[in-house]
């Protein structure tokens, strides 16, 4: 059995993972009686930690909010993880305002550092070059709202301005945060659609307290990656098209990007979904598959492309 003051620790760093523990899961994780882990939930509380308890079948522990923040228990790869973290978001500015805090959380960490850690912390600094967007950057208090509806699992309600400048209140369940090329994303399950959707942080604004606790769905196939980097592409398009291609499905996927998608029809042919800012630009591009293929959607397309024949077979000449 481990002594008191190291089966404290082990219990504070549990807490600092996950969010609610029942007595039983603790006990078994230290070993130890269910009447010894409510004694050490004592000893915690009287060093400040507000571990809140809630009794019944149903009930357990849980490490609250408290009036001042308590010490942080990290591994090894947490701390390398954590300070350069930090590093990158005081040099890339991906959320509004969090450079100053970052560089000073990040002098207060480095000055506890182990020499051993500082130095894996230092190469990663010195051979990475952090690249800013012009992007539009998150508000910190967004994001710690968002985050923490995900966390709980809490449903969310936020007014939100669409790409085409749409405003509307929306209802979500809220799952992931994700970061992709210099903005944030959340990906949830919109209520009143029943569908899931990406949202851009920077375009939302909560509406607080939270809403109810939700039951967590299955995540989009394909996962939250693939899922925000194609529905992100394909909000930007002004048009969309459908193409017959004849050639294999295995072959031409390889070569689009992850917002257009390919249906296999059968060994010769599949159906392209895709998008472009201009008709013009969607042609050439469905060109330079070098494939025979079929305007099925929409008309206008086919026409363009008439258009550019013409002047491609005026520029060849004889």
């Amino acid at each position: 059995m481990l002594e008191t003051s190291a089966r404290l620790l082990r219990l504070l760093g549990l807490f600092q993972a996950r969010r609610d523990w029942t007595g039983p899961e603790l006990a078994d994780r230290l070993g130890v009686t269910t009447r010894t882990i409510r004694n050490d939930v004592e000893r915690l509380r009287s060093l400040g930690y507000p571990v809140t308890a809630t009794p019944g079948v149903a009930g357990g522990y849980r490490l609250g909010t408290g009036a001042a923040l308590p010490p942080l228990l990290l591994t090894d790869d947490e701390a390398v993880a954590v300070a350069a973290g930090l590093r990158t978001s005081a040099a890339a500015g991906s959320v509004t305002g969090i450079e100053e805090a970052s560089v000073g959380a990040l002098a207060k960490l480095e000055q506890v550092l182990p020499a051993r850690l500082r130095h894996r912390v230092n190469a990663l600094q010195k051979y990475t070059v952090p690249i800013k967007t012009s992007s539009q950057s998150a508000d910190p208090s967004v994001l710690t709202v968002v985050a923490a509806a995900c966390r709980d699992r809490e449903s969310l309600r936020f007014d939100y301005v669409s790409h085409d400048g749409a405003e509307a209140v929306r209802t979500v369940e809220p799952h992931r945060l994700a970061y992709l090329r210099g903005r944030w994303y959340l990906v949830a399950w919109d209520v009143d659609r029943a569908d899931w959707r990406t949202f851009r942080v920077d375009r939302l604004k909560p509406r607080t307290p939270t809403g109810p606790r939700f039951a967590p769905r299955e995540l989009p196939p394909g996962g939250i990656a693939a899922f925000v980097t194609e529905g992100t592409g394909a909000a930007t398009w002004r048009y969309r098209f459908t193409v017959r291609l004849h050639a294999p499905a295995r072959d031409v996927a390889p070569k689009l990007p992850p917002p257009v998608r390919v249906e296999p029809v059968d060994d010769k042919t599949c159906i392209m979904h895709a998008g472009s800012d201009s008709l013009d630009m969607g042609a050439v591009y469905i060109g330079m598959l070098d494939v025979d293929f079929d305007v099925i959607d929409p008309p206008e397309l086919a026409d363009r492309l008439r258009a550019l024949a013409a002047r491609y077979l005026r520029a060849a000449g004889d």
